[in-house]
Order: structure tokens, then sequence, then C-alpha cells
């Protein structure tokens, strides 16, 4: 019973030590506000929280052990930032309701709260009765100010329902007369659920109480220790913010010679982390509850039907929900009926499981991998099997599902390779065989995924398995790309073509990566073969496979793919199109750089290059390189060869464009000899000879390589601008004529050709072909915005298009800059003599040549006789040792006579 005092008279205040109902003194250490620790991380934003919850009744601050609620708490009480100085109490395991409402009433007194005396106190340790608690409500209802209570470790009170349902009649009684705030591992009894209807709750729960990078950062300078952006990042995602886990590592990092290293390599269990978690969590559980723990620490999350298999008992599901309610670092993932340890916990608890029970592990992952293969988790039950070390049902979970293929693609990729890392070479049958093979071609270890291939082919016959059958044909094509063998890839699709119809249609729905990944290789194949229409088609029905999250890779590299071909078949539009959609695939799915090719940025750079953007051909080709790595495909490098070399050529820099060129093949780069690889070589050697100034190299290049079908046109083209810089008119027209004229020939190489024939005609004093000519290469190369040849030709254009103003104003998408022109030379390759200097009328008729003006032009121009004008222009061509006006004017450009 309780003790009433009078009705109307305070209670007044009890001698020194008065006792508690069970006899004990009360102790005055539970009624101090805890020191706040020196080395403190100010959190302003919840303490703001903190001061705006009090004035409403409640406010919880609740987290798992060592996340800082005391601290917070403490840190707010001691600042002055409540209404009114809160009252604290210290709650403690075994205070009986009776016993903490003794505690309550001594706390409310020493913080000065006045109640009447008719209040009383209670007597009994067991409990109060509800008159005690209608006396107290309505004493605190009549305070001409609430009082602000502060009851921190509320969840160790015993029994929790006897004080909840008391605290919360009070609460809802006193009319604002008290302000509760509960810190608490464990969501209360209180019902929550009125009072966050009612709005009169403030919750700070463990995803506020979490360090940020910044906090972390501020508690690493308190113990003065330095440490990187990364070194912070990595210590927060180790902790995953815990606050007790960040304050012991940084005490540990005090006394280690490298606090960085100690970030990169600290593993849980053999630290002080350990020591807490054993001690504050696991010895806190009942023995049942601590084997549970022990055995579900095997897995990266638990269901508890999981969690039944692995003890064999029945009741994870009671467990597993208190524990998660008890903030025991486990909590449930979001909605679902599965649940997560905290990282460092699970280390720790892994590495107690392997001191008190030797041996279970494995078996533990054993019994995980085959729970989860019944019930459809392919992913986790393959990783199970795998740190079991029971290869052989681990690799046939992804055989046997058609599933190799997520060694590719898939969130999952990495964390696959990784498992079957330790995976001996050794392993019998057919599945772990293919698996190894396809965890080396991932790594793009061709020798070793052949190897494993032959150990599978030992396996493998006709009376094999459908799956296993066809994953060794989906593996075949993909290494065949690798190999840049086109029929080897062509011969595996055919055969994995055939195979499809034998597996169940639901289960090729299942896995879209495989039907994703296969015309993807074939595409890269032939495009490497130099089949630009056939790699179109085959990467086209590459992308229209993709759109499952599990085909994001094959979708980036088939675009990507897709890209360099329309680039080689000079469709620039749809070229970067195509790239810029791989590179927004890549973003958007955060593929990893070690999963990028680059082929979107490099198809980008010759988009540029062709439409004569320097700079940001340069910036492309730079990210290209960056990505690819060591180890780009052939056709990759080939193209970057290239370009790379028609950059340094635009630059007029002739040296560095043959340095890009023999660098492809000093560097051992993985260049199969396709007819249209050396060619497209070839192609670019010449115009880095002709920048130079050798005519003659670059014909002598262009003569050395036969060129194909595909590449003809461009090789005919080459051939004929180097016949033009060597001064060979004639011969440059004879070969433009064996170009074909229908539309086979890339639009880049035909409006090459038609401007090859205006500089011809204009050369031969024919402005009415040459304006023509150059209209046609004009008209072909707008739609593309070809600039770049236009640029590298010289001045005559610009001379020609400032006399035709309607053909200027019709392609003013040319850029205003003067061309650069790249100069020419003899068939020699030599400088010839020049016999004597020029005489001043010669020199301004050789200008007037220059200009592109026919002879009766000239002779207007400087008021001769056409006559006179063709005797000077002899006389030129003898001083020059040079036979044809062009060439004159070629000569005198390069003595710097013009």
């Amino acid at each position: 019973m309780e003790n009433p005092a009078g009705p109307d008279s305070p209670v007044r205040p009890p001698p020194s030590g008065s006792p508690a109902p069970s006899g004990d003194p009360m102790l005055t250490a539970r009624f101090a506000v805890p020191a706040v620790p020196r080395l403190l991380v100010h959190r302003p934003e919840l303490l703001k929280r903190m001061t705006a919850g009090v004035q409403g009744p409640l406010t919880l601050v609740n987290g798992p052990a060592g996340s800082g609620k005391t601290v917070l708490a403490a840190h707010w009480a001691a600042g002055g930032l409540a209404p009114r100085p809160p009252v604290w109490l210290t709650v403690e395991p075994g205070d009986a309701p009776g016993a903490l409402w003794a505690y309550v009433l001594e706390a409310l007194r020493r913080g000065g709260v006045a109640l009447p005396a008719g209040v009383g106190r209670p007597t009994r340790a067991e409990g109060v009765t509800r008159s005690f608690l209608v006396r107290l409500a309505e004493g605190l209802a009549a305070s001409a100010q609430p009082a602000v209570l502060v009851l921190d470790q509320f969840d160790t009170a015993q029994p929790p329902a006897a004080m909840t349902e008391g605290l919360d009649f009070v609460l809802r009684h006193a009319a604002g007369g008290l302000r509760i705030v509960l810190t608490s591992r464990t969501d209360s009894l209180l019902p929550l659920h009125r009072y966050r209807a009612a709005g009169e709750i403030t919750e700070i729960r463990q995803a506020d109480l979490r360090f940020t990078p910044e906090d972390a950062e501020a508690l690493l300078a308190e113990h003065r220790l330095e440490v990187s952006q990364e070194g912070i990042r990595l210590l927060v995602e180790r902790t995953e913010g815990w606050a007790a886990g960040i304050r012991l590592c940084a005490l540990a990092m005090q006394h280690s010679a490298d606090p960085e290293t100690f970030l990169r390599q600290f593993a849980a269990d053999r630290t002080i982390i350990a020591d807490y978690l054993l001690k504050e969590v696991l010895d806190a559980q009942p023995p049942p509850t601590q084997d549970l723990l022990l055995r579900v620490c095997v897995t990266d999350r638990v269901h508890p039907d999981l969690a039944d298999e692995l003890t064999g008992r029945d009741d994870a599901a009671r467990t597993l929900a208190g524990l998660a309610r008890d903030n025991a670092f486990l909590e449930r993932i979001d909605a679902s009926a599965w649940y997560r340890l905290h990282p460092l916990f699970a280390e720790v608890l892994r590495a107690h499981l392997r001191q008190r029970r030797p041996g279970l592990e494995p078996r533990l992952h054993g019994r995980a991998a085959r729970w989860l293969a019944r019930t459809g988790r392919l992913t986790e039950a393959v990783l199970q099997g795998a740190a079991a070390g029971d290869w052989p049902f681990a690799a046939a979970q992804l055989v046997d599902s058609l599933a190799i293929g997520r060694l590719f693609t898939g969130l999952d990729a990495d964390r696959l390779g990784r498992a079957f890392a330790g995976m001996p070479a050794d392993q019998t049958g057919a599945a772990p065989a293919l698996v190894g093979a396809a965890c080396r071609l991932a790594e793009r270890d061709l020798p070793g995924c052949e190897a494993g291939l032959r150990r599978a082919d030992t396996h493998l016959g006709p009376d094999s398995g459908p799956a296993a059958r066809l994953g060794r044909a989906f593996l075949g094509v993909l290494a065949g790309r690798l190999a840049d063998d086109l029929t080897a890839t062509e011969r595996a699709a055919a055969d994995f073509g055939r195979l499809l119809p034998e597996l169940p249609p639901h289960l090729l729905a299942e896995r879209p990566e495989i039907r994703a990944l296969v015309p993807t290789a074939l595409g890269a194949a032939e495009l490497g073969a130099g089949h630009l229409d056939r790699a179109a088609s085959a990467l086209t029905s590459a992308v229209d496979a993709c759109g499952d999250p599990r085909t994001e890779y094959p979708l980036c590299d088939a675009l990507g793919s897709l890209a360099l071909t329309e680039l080689r078949r000079g469709r620039l539009r749809q070229a970067a199109a195509r790239a810029r959609a791989s590179l927004a695939v890549a973003e958007q799915c955060v593929l990893p750089a070690e999963r990028r090719t680059g082929v979107g940025h490099l198809a980008l750079a010759g988009v540029a290059l062709e439409q004569d953007d320097l700079a940001a051909a340069r910036r492309h080709l730079d990210l290209a390189t960056a990505e690819a790595g060591t180890r780009p495909e052939p056709v990759a490098a080939v193209a970057a060869a290239v370009i790379r070399a028609g950059i340094a050529a635009a630059e007029g820099d002739g040296e560095a464009a043959l340095a890009a060129l023999r660098a492809l093949r000093t560097a051992g780069a993985p260049v199969r000899p396709h007819a249209w690889a050396v060619a497209e070589l070839a192609v670019a050697e010449s115009g880095a000879h002709l920048v130079r100034g050798d005519a003659a190299a670059a014909l002598r290049v262009l003569d050395a390589v036969e060129a194909g079908d595909g590449v003809r046109p461009a090789h005919l083209v080459a051939r004929a601008r180097a016949l033009l810089a060597a001064g060979r008119g004639e011969h440059a027209a004879q070969a433009l004529a064996g170009l074909p004229e229908d539309d086979g020939a890339p639009v880049a190489v035909r409006a090459r050709a038609r401007l090859l024939q205006a500089q011809i005609a204009a050369a031969d004093g024919d402005p009415e072909e040459a304006r023509r000519r150059l209209g046609e290469a004009l008209g072909l190369a707008r739609p593309e915005e070809l600039r770049r040849m236009f640029t590298e030709s010289g001045p005559w254009v610009r001379r020609i298009l400032s006399r035709d103003p309607q053909l200027a104003r019709l392609h003013g998408w040319l850029p205003s800059r003067t061309p650069v022109r790249a100069p020419a030379s003899t068939a020699g390759g030599r400088q010839p003599p020049v016999v004597e200097p020029l005489s001043e009328r010669e020199t301004e008729v050789l200008r007037k040549a220059a200009e592109l003006l026919s002879t009766e032009e000239i002779a207007a121009e400087l008021y001769l006789s056409p006559n006179t004008v063709k005797t000077h222009l002899k006389s030129i061509y003898r001083k020059l040792s040079v036979t044809r006006r062009s060439e004159a004017v070629h000569r005198a450009q390069d003595l710097g006579m013009l």
C-alpha cells in the first residue's frame, strides 16, 4: 500500500538516505546526469529534436548498445537546452515497479517538482495501486510548470509491462504536467501507435543515431587522428555508423603505427570491439538464443524457417522478432520476413563459432545452401555452397539452371566470381569445369578458359543434359569473341541455337542474360572480322533482347559495339546516338570500371574527329583509353590508333601520327591481320606521310596492301589523294574513276572522292567543274557534318565558296576558320631544285593561280593578255622544276613563297 500524506500539503523532503520500498537506501548516482565524454561529437540537429520533443509528452531515443543514446540525452540535459532543468533517473535491472516508482518520486523531488503530500509514496516493491497513479497524475497536472523526466535505460525495468502501463496512465492524465524522455534498446511497451496517431511523440532511432562520415571525421579529429576521406568512408561502411564501434576503432588506431592500414585490415574479432559485442550483446541472451545467433551468422540474411533449419528447433520466428525488437544488432529487412545481423556482430559471431564449435561452420553453410536452393534463392544457394567447399553442388546450381551467364552480368557477377575464386582446378565433373572456364573468361584469361573448356569436354557427350551442353556452347561463343576467332564464334553460336529448343521455355525466360550475351559476342566478332552489315544485325538483335536489369552489361556492350559499327560505316549520327546510349546505361546501372570497355567514348572520339572537333575527340579518346585498360579488343585497338593518328594529323603533326600507329604494333596489341584492319591502318599511315610532305611514302604504304571489298573505296580515295599530292593529278583522276557510283561506299568516302575531283578540276583551271564537284561533296557531307576533310584540303575551298555566295549560304555548317592545308610533296619525296628566283610579276601570277583563277581571270586581274599569262606560267614551271599549275602552287607554298 502507499503511505499518503495530508491531501493538500506538499511532500516533505525525506531525510537523507530515505530507503526504497525494499528497505535499501536510494542510490544518489542514479539521479545524476552522466558525465559527457571529454571527446564528444556535437550533433546539433539531434539536440534540436530533443528540445522540440519535450514540447510534447513523449520523446523516445531508441537504438542498440553503444549507439550513443545516453550520451545524446546527457549532452542535451547538461546543456540547458530543455525548457526547465530535466530530472534524470537511470533505470537498472531488477527495478521492480514499486521500487522504480519510488525512485521516480525521489527524482522529481530532487529536481524541485512540488507534489501534494496526498500523493504518498510506494511501500511495496511489487507494485503500486491505481489510486497512487491517479494521485500522482493529478499532482503533476496541478504543477505550475511541466516536469521533464529522463528515464535512461528504460528497457531494463522488470517487469516492463507493469511499469509501462502505469507510466502511460500518468502521462495521459497529467494534463501536460509531465514530459518524458526514454532511452531504450528495445521498443517500449507503451502504446506508441496511439502517440504517433496523435502527433505526441518524437522518435530518434538507430538510423538517426548512426554516425555520418562527417561525425566520424570529427571524432577522429578529437582523437588527433589524421585519416583520409577514403579511410573514413571505409570506417563508416564497416561499422555502419555504430558510434561505439567507431570510438573503439579510434582508440585502437591511436596505438597503431599506421591508422590507414589498420582501417583496411582490421578484423572485428581481433579487437576490443569483439569483447564489447560478446559481453554487451551475446552474453546478455539466454543460451538457446546464443546458439541461434551463432548458427545464423553464417548467412548474410536469415529467414525464420532457415534459422529453424540451422538450429533444428522451431522457435526462430519468436526469437528473431524479439532480438530485432530489442535492438540486439539484428534488424528486420524492410517489411519482409527476413532479418540481417550487423556486419561487425556477424564477423565476431563467426570467429566465436569457429572457436567454440570447430568444424560446424562448413556444415551450416551446406545446410543453408540446400534450404536456399529448395526455396528458389539461386545466388545465395551458390554462395553458401561455395562457402561450404561443396564445389560440385555450387557449380551445378549455375549450370543446371542456365545461370552461368550471371558470372558475366548482373548485380551478383562480382560476388559469384569471388565465391569461385578458391575452387581448385582439379574438381571432377562438367559443371565445375564449365564454371571454372567461365570465371577465367570473365577475367579475360583466354588460355585458362580454354583449359577449362577442354576439361569440360572430357565429361560432356550426347547423353549429357541439355543445360550443360548449352552452357558449353554459350562459353564457346564468348571465348571465340575474346580470341578474335569468327569461325569458332559462329560455330558455337550455331550449337547454341540448335540446343535452345531442348530447354524448357520458362527456364529460358528466367535467364535473359544468356539470350543477350550470345548475339552481343557474335556481333562483336563479326565487327572484328570487318563484316559490318552482319555485325549490325547481330548487335541490333542483342539490344532488342535486353531489358531485364540482369542484361545491363550486354546492353552497354552491344550499344558500344553498334556505335563503332556505325562509325566504320560512316553513319556518324547513328554512331553518336548509340555511343551516348551505351554510356547512359553504364552510368544508370553504375557499371564498375573494370566492366567498361571504353568503346562508347571511342566512337564519340571518331565522330568528333570527322566533325573537326579536335578537343572533344581527344577528350573522348583519353576516356576510352582509360576504360579499355591494357587489353582492348582488336577492333577497338585499331580504331583507337587510327583516331589518335587522325587527331595528330589534323593538328599538323605527322610524326606523332606515325608514332601512334607504330605504338599499336610495338605494344603487342591483340590485332589479327584482318584485311580491313591492315587497309585501314595503311590509309591512316598514308595520311600521316602526307602531313609530313612525303607523298611518295604515302603511296608506298598504300601500294603495299591489298584492300578487300569492304575497304576498297576508302583505299582508292586515299591513293587518289596521295597521287594528287605527288603532282600526279591525271593518275588521281583515273583512280577516282574506279570508285563505284552506287551507295555501297560510306558517305565519308564518297564525299572525299567528290572533294578530290573538285580539287583536280580547280588545279586544271576548270572552275565550273570544281564548283559542281565541291557542291556534291558538301551535299554528301552536310547530313553528318563531315568538316574535317574540308579543313585539311587547303584554302581553295574557301576561295570557291567566296565566289559562290549561294553555295556558301547553303553550307554555313562549315567552320569559319581558315582550313589547315596538309603539305604536299613530289613523287620522289625530295624537293626539286629551284632553277632561279621568280620575278615580281611571276610571283603575282602564281599568287592568282593559287587562288584558283583561270588564265583569263588572271589576265583580267593583272591587266595582261592571256598569252602573257601563259608565258609567265611556263617560266614559273621551269624555275620551280614542275610541269603543272597545281604542282607549282604546292611547290611555292612548301618553299614559303606564297
